[in-house]
């Protein structure tokens, strides 16, 4: 029978609190880590609608605005797989996109990787930003704005076309650049992330679609998200955290061993 020392009980005792502390350290931090990283954006996926339609005008989408010039904002939200099948209704008839249920082999996926519901803003007509005002921001701090993109063509027109986002928070503002595609083409979904520093706590955030010609381009958009970029001086305390924490499983494992009697 083994029997564990009144010397090996204090050791092991000693190496269960280190260890537990380093956990404790590691669980507050990662906490904390993932407060900072809260997400700014509601809504970022659009799934929260009334359906496919013309934005502003036969739909809406929730916490998201489009700014009309007058005449409608030709920005559209499709739902998974509607793209290129039954599309989305507007102020002059029924929008598809080319893709390979309606004759073009250009790989437009049924969504977006974000999945579901996605926009499309035309890039050279009717042309006016999707918004949504972001609260909560401190002023100073950096911010991460993540999204997917992509460059499309409306169905049963022709022509290489380009598209792009100008995207703006505030007063700052960047450009994603121009995509260029073929007649009936699609670029592929790409992630985009910039970073911005707000001068308010309460800002505005913009999508602007840019191209050309009127062939017509669209921009498709989805999976928005803003979140406070992690202070760098935060990653060695979380380091610290968690080599404490791993402390905690060896002596765990250390216990369980059996201990030979002095």
């Amino acid at each position: 029978m083994h029997t564990i020392s009144p010397r090996s009980a204090g050791q092991s005792v000693a190496r269960f609190k280190a260890g537990l502390a380093g956990a404790a350290i590691t669980t507050l931090l990662l906490a904390g880590a993932s407060a900072h990283a809260t997400d700014l954006v509601t809504n970022g996926g659009f799934e929260s609608n009334t359906g496919n339609g013309q934005v502003g005008v036969t739909t809406s989408v929730t916490d998201w605005t489009v700014a009309d010039i007058g005449n409608g904002t030709y920005t559209f939200l499709y739902a998974s797989g509607t793209g290129d099948t039954t599309g989305a209704n507007g102020q002059y008839g029924n929008v598809p996109l080319w893709g390979p249920n309606n004759g073009s082999a250009n790989g437009l996926p049924a969504s977006s990787p974000a999945g579901g519901y996605y926009m499309a803003e035309d890039s050279d007509f009717q042309v006016g930003p999707i918004q949504q005002t972001i609260n909560g921001l401190t002023v100073g701090d950096s911010y991460t704005l993540g999204f997917y993109w992509a460059a499309a063509q409306q169905w049963n027109f022709f022509g290489p076309n380009t598209s792009g986002f100008q995207v703006s928070l505030g007063s700052q503002t960047f450009s994603t650049g121009l995509d260029s595609i073929s007649s009936q083409g699609f670029s592929g979904w790409q992630y985009q992330t910039f970073t911005y520093t707000p001068t308010s706590s309460s800002e505005l955030l913009s999508f602007l679609a840019y191209g050309s010609p009127q062939v017509p381009p669209f921009a498709l958009l989805d999976g928005v998200s803003l979140t406070a970029t992690p202070e760098p001086e935060t990653l060695p305390l979380l380091l610290t955290g968690l080599v404490a924490g791993a402390g905690l499983l060896k002596s765990r494992k250390w216990l369980r061993r059996p201990q030979r009697s002095l």
